[in-house]
């Protein structure tokens, strides 16, 4: 008997019926745009359906070009945009999964000038301007949704999935925040969401009642004017009227400032409004956002809080997902860990998407890893990130691979990043790749400092250096002072830090160290939703447009300077979605930024800085170096003088900012060819 029964029960439609209780949910990948890129889409999702996904949720194509993205991005506006579809889902339905379209229009999130919203006012995170759609251009664009729904059926979709959330057109006219309008479409509550509910009415007459309307709606918009609770459960009720199958969530606009889906939010975090519309509506409601394990969706479905769970990023993490889960293979599941850096931060610098966890994610034709016809004898000296995937992969393929690591534990620099609050889903990593060592075979030898030569003499043929970094230590004067550490020493623990202490550099080292020192260093347990949702100002229950409250941060543990030598803002060069998350939580500390600083010297008194042209002395206790790292390549040879070839990957290779998705993809690519 399974597990997780709730997850894995069928669920009828009346016309059709889903396999078990699992959305992939919709995510941009990059591959929608360009019709040439038809196979790899096709791969990417019928891999996840072989992987026991109910229902797939493609990206979001545009109904009409007012609702590009950016110029030339993926629609579906004539037939042949639909032909071009065939291919996908036919490749999902062959492997037995049943997929939709999902329709977007990006409303004043579009990058053209000839952006078209509810009313003409200017997104804070886009330069355009949008022009208020008239009336009629209203009605039009209710029957280009409809256009474009009737060209998925003709692709062969199973249904279409409506974007009404995330701050896109359809939530634009729902919320006061961007819909100031006089027509029937604006003012009251009633008029505000005319839109949604014409354009539901319109796709259900285009494709008829053998056809699955899912709409994505906005539980809670989180920013100031958005919908308040009674709005949304409304909403819900005339969605259902108007012919919608099934209530999928979406949390939070693009611009809102509480984050939705770091890995610092809570697990399940936002299952509360989502429940509260499964109480009013009858038809299926799906959970959303930062629900990533079995037991968690399980829970949520046991509960009543939702009768499905949409993951997305998930199902890039882990395309056998729910085969793992229906298996009892859970401890072989490859766990979101919702850094962000390979799917989101791609897809908003208009790169494809991957995974960071994942490299084989979108790149299912390209990287594969095919049995070798040839086994060698491979050595891999380092168990961090690029050292776990090379040598997993390389065993996977049919080599006879030994992974050593002069620590007494896998995992490298991951065991520090782990330990930062709100970054604690890196220990499921590490559980990952210790459960796939022992699947794979890799022969795992801890605690043994390999010297220079051995490996060639005990036969190696292949030898892969992965041995990655050291602190780098800046030519400060006093910079050996006792009251100077490493960032290593404060993160493992080797020594005690003060009250008061400074951080020179100001990269992800920078931020995540000052994090660490900003909370209790004895919270070892993820933050609980409640202080969570306290710090943030989140409410579920408050009659405030956007579910909005005065958030009251706890303080800092210590008080601390975070500097830097270039005079640009502090954290610029961080993820581009999970960035302003890192700033913010060291700006509610009272985390004191200062750049464009010159470190002069450290002695008894603090460290001597001038800034400005200005001396200036921090009378801290500790002063932390987290000023970059240099590569450890002892044992890289590049021009070898035995038979053994070597080769050099992650931070070995290149010792910039830590960087685990480069890491995890060398490897995996090394590995794919030996």
């Amino acid at each position: 008997m399974s597990a997780f029964p709730h997850l894995l029960a069928p669920l009828d439609l009346g016309f059709t019926t889903l396999k078990n209780r699992v959305v992939m949910g919709s995510m941009h990948t990059g591959l929608e745009d360009r019709i040439w890129h038809r196979g790899k889409l096709a791969e990417y999702f019928a891999e996840r359906a072989r992987g026991g996904v109910g229902l797939i949720i493609t990206g979001g194509f545009n109904p009409n070009r007012s609702g590009w993205f950016y110029p030339f991005s993926g629609s579906m506006i004539n037939l042949a945009d639909a032909l071009s579809h065939r291919p996908v889902t036919k490749a999902v339905h062959d492997a037995g999964g049943k997929i939709c379209l999902q329709l977007l229009h990006a409303g004043r999130y579009s990058y053209v000038p000839w952006s078209k919203s509810a009313s003409s006012i200017k997104s804070p995170i886009n330069p355009f301007k949008p022009k208020a759609l008239t009336t009629k251009q209203v009605q039009q664009t209710v029957k280009d949704f409809a256009s474009a729904a009737k060209l998925a059926k003709k692709a062969g979709y199973d249904g279409v999935e409506l974007m009404g959330s995330e701050g896109y057109l359809i939530n634009q006219f729902t919320a006061p925040r961007s819909n100031k309008r006089s027509d029937k479409y604006g003012g009251n509550s009633e008029n505000r969401r005319r839109f949604p509910v014409e354009i539901v009415e319109a796709v259900r007459k285009a494709c008829g009642k053998d056809f699955i309307i899912v709409f994505r709606m906005s539980m809670i918009d989180l920013v100031p004017e958005g919908s308040t609770r009674e709005e949304v459960l409304a909403l819900a009720q005339a969605l259902e009227k108007a012919g919608v199958n099934i209530l999928n969530t979406g949390i939070g606009w693009h611009e809102a400032r509480v984050p939705t889906i770091v890995t610092s939010v809570p697990r399940a975090a936002f299952v509360e409004p989502t429940a509260q519309v499964k109480q009013v509506v009858s038809i299926p409601v799906i959970a959303s956002n930062r629900i990533n394990m079995p037991d968690v969706a399980e829970k949520i479905l046991a509960d009543g809080k939702a009768d499905m769970v949409s993951m997305a990023r998930p199902m890039l993490a882990d395309a056998h997902w729910v085969n793992k889960a229906a298996e009892g293979r859970v401890d072989e599941i490859n766990t979101c860990i919702a850094c962000n850096q390979a799917c989101l931060d791609h897809t908003f610098n208009l790169k494809r998407a991957s995974c960071l966890v994942n490299p084989q994610a979108c790149h299912e034709t390209e990287l594969v890893y095919l049995k070798t016809r040839k086994p060698k004898k491979i050595a891999v000296v380092g168990a961090g990130p690029a050292g776990l995937a090379a040598a997993t992969v390389a065993a996977e393929r049919g080599h006879d691979v030994t992974l050593f690591d002069a620590s007494d534990r896998i995992g490298g620099q991951f065991n520090m990043a782990a330990r930062i609050p709100g970054k604690e889903e890196f220990w499921e990593t590490i559980r990952y790749f210790s459960k796939r060592i022992e699947k794979t075979g890799v022969k795992l030898v801890l605690n043994r400092r390999i010297a220079d030569g051995e490996l060639e003499k005990e036969g190696f043929e292949e030898i892969i250096i992965a041995t990655g970094v050291t602190p780098r230590s800046p030519g400060i004067p006093g910079v050996d002072h006792p009251m100077v550490m490493l960032y290593t020493d404060v993160l493992q623990g080797k020594r005690t830090v003060g009250n008061r202490v400074a951080l020179i550099g100001a990269g992800g080292i920078g931020f995540d160290v000052g994090e660490f020192l900003a909370h209790d260093a004895n919270a070892v347990q993820p933050q609980p939703l409640e202080d969570w949702m306290q710090e943030w100002g989140v409410s579920f229950h408050s009659d405030q447009p956007g579910g909005l409250e005065r958030g009251e941060p706890h303080p800092s543990a210590r008080k601390l300077y975070l500097l830097q030598r270039k005079a640009s803002a502090l954290g610029k060069d961080l993820g581009r979605t999970s960035g302003w998350v890192h700033r913010a939580v060291l700006k509610m500390k009272g985390v004191e930024m200062i750049g464009g600083v010159s470190y002069d010297r450290i002695d008894d008194k603090g460290l001597h800085i001038t800034v400005g042209g200005e001396s200036q002395l921090l009378e801290v206790d500790n002063v932390v170096l987290c000023a970059g790292q240099e590569s450890l390549r002892e044992l890289y040879q590049e021009k070898p003088t035995g038979k053994a070839r070597y080769h050099l990957i992650g931070g070995a290779e290149l010792a910039a900012e830590l960087d685990a998705k480069r890491a995890i993809r060398q490897g995996s690519e090394l590995a794919a060819q030996l």
